[in-house]
């Protein structure tokens, strides 16, 4: 009789250990997608910053011909 809810809350702790297991792994892989993610929106700011410092050089030497 005893033995009944034992193996029932050892199998509790095992899906909990599971889960766990589970999670840290989707935590470990959104972890890595942020990551990327940022490189990609430092990636994008160093691009936007270039457009600009060619749009300005092209507007100064527009205006330098008039």
């Amino acid at each position: 009789m005893a033995d009944n809810p034992l193996k029932a809350l050892e199998s509790k702790v095992d899906q909990l250990i599971a889960l766990c297991n589970d999670l840290n792994q989707e935590n470990q892989a959104l972890k890595a997608e942020a990551a990327r993610w940022e490189a990609e929106r430092r990636d994008l700011i160093d691009k936007n910053e270039l457009a600009r410092g060619k749009v300005e050089a092209m507007i100064d030497r527009l205006r330098a011909m008039e």
